[in-house]
């Protein structure tokens, strides 16, 4: 397989990686020819992008052979078996480190231009490289990553030799490379374009990526007097934001609402996602069904938002939170302009169903038949323009491949045909 550039390879490469966007991963690109395919990667999982800055410790008399790497934040990655057989001693190890830690510094903040980096605590990290010879820098990057607290590590490169891609999945999650070619001598050889970035395309492309980039901050909701964690995105130029409400013993870290948030973010729209109860309340059970007060909770959460951001408020309901969407929508003046249920239980709504005026997308896996008949119910009593998707195959956590993927495009149509009109 060849490739025309970095851009080509950049785009085929996030083709394959396409099944890590419900992961809301973060992207970092090894400098510099790693960043163009990072940049196109990042776009295509609408993912935050950022540099990942490793410098390998070389031996002194061998310095093509690596004793460890560094990282910022002060990562530190030492093999003692090969210092120890390398007879490195503690002196040449602080000189040696003192050198590549400046250079790191310099290297980092030149291509930022400043900005801080992207935190990874917790998050799925994907390093792109533009390919890879040995895999020595790609392994110490993915070494590095994990250090500074990421909890899934994915490498991906567009080719490498065989034996160089099973050595790096030693060091990372899951390795994706689009070629691995038995007769290899250059990753260039494997490129029709492969003149030399330049680290003022670099900072281009990281200011590019950053000025498009999502706003997002954890937040402590004013729920009627009750604080409640939250996490908004707003990405730039939004045209309107989704609450969810998620469902029984579910919280804001929900991995399916975070998917489907995440969709509807690179379709230009914020989302709220945050706990209806405190962790307090959460240890009674009877909590998580009372629809009363979960609606209640979300429709001041609702209140609090359009206070704070002036645009169209749509709701994201997924089990008993579907329920507690449809309540809040129903108040005359719930301010709530579209609703979408994911594997909901719209019927515990009641008698307020009849109320609700806002658009209602019901959405249900086509194995899930008692929730099929429990929504055909409950459509039956809406007055309002609504309709219901099934789902063929989907179970009630949609987690058969593909559905999720559907259940967020399906939201995300509704949502933009009903709140960006």
């Amino acid at each position: 397989m060849q490739f025309t550039d970095r851009t080509d390879a950049g785009r085929r490469l996030a083709v394959a990686l396409r099944h890590l966007g419900r992961r809301d991963p973060v992207v970092l690109g090894l400098p510099r020819g790693g960043v163009p395919v990072a940049y196109e990667v990042a776009q295509a999982l609408g993912a935050p992008l950022d540099v990942i800055v490793v410098r390998k410790l070389g031996v002194p008399y061998h310095p093509e052979l690596g004793f460890g790497a560094i990282g910022e934040g002060g990562v530190r990655v030492i093999s003692e078996e090969i210092v120890r057989r390398a007879g490195v001693g503690e002196k040449d190890l602080v000189a040696v480190e003192r050198a590549e830690a400046a250079e790191l510094v310099r290297r980092a903040h030149a291509y930022r231009e400043g900005r801080p980096r992207l935190p990874l605590e917790g998050r799925a990290v994907v390093v792109v490289d533009d390919g890879v010879a040995t895999g020595a820098t790609a392994r110490a990057a993915c070494q590095v990553v994990r250090a500074q607290g990421a909890a899934y590590v994915v490498l991906a490169v567009p080719v490498a030799p065989p034996d160089a891609a099973a050595r790096l999945r030693e060091d990372a999650d899951e390795v994706v490379c689009l070629s691995a070619p038995v007769l290899f001598s250059a990753v260039g050889e494997w490129y029709r374009d492969f003149s030399q970035t330049s680290d003022e395309e670099v900072v281009a492309l990281l200011a590019r990526a950053s000025a498009d980039a999502v706003t997002a901050e954890e937040v402590e909701v004013d729920a009627g007097g009750v604080p409640l964690s939250g996490d908004l995105v707003l990405p730039a130029d939004a045209g309107a934001v989704v609450v969810f409400a998620h469902g029984s013993g579910s919280s804001r870290h929900s991995p399916r609402n975070r998917s489907v948030a995440a969709a509807l973010n690179r379709a230009g729209l914020g989302t709220l996602l945050f706990d209806l109860l405190t962790p307090g309340e959460e240890v009674y059970r009877a909590n998580v069904f009372d629809i009363g007060l979960l609606a209640g909770r979300l429709a001041d959460t609702t209140d609090w938002l359009r206070r704070r951001v002036p645009l169209p408020v749509g709701s994201f309901g997924a089990s008993t939170g579907a329920a507690a969407a449809l309540r809040a929508a129903a108040a005359a003046d719930s301010g709530v302009g579209a609703v979408v249920s994911r594997g909901g239980r719209p019927d515990l709504a009641g008698a307020d169903l009849s109320g609700v005026r806002a658009p209602t997308l019901l959405v249900v896996g086509g194995d899930d038949t008692t929730v099929i008949d429990l929504n055909r119910q409950a459509q039956a009593a809406l007055h309002c323009e609504n309709r219901l998707e099934i789902v063929p195959g989907a179970t009630h956590l949609f987690e058969e491949p593909g559905a999720l993927e559907r259940v967020a495009d399906l939201a995300r149509d509704w949502f933009t045909a009903h709140l960006l009109r």
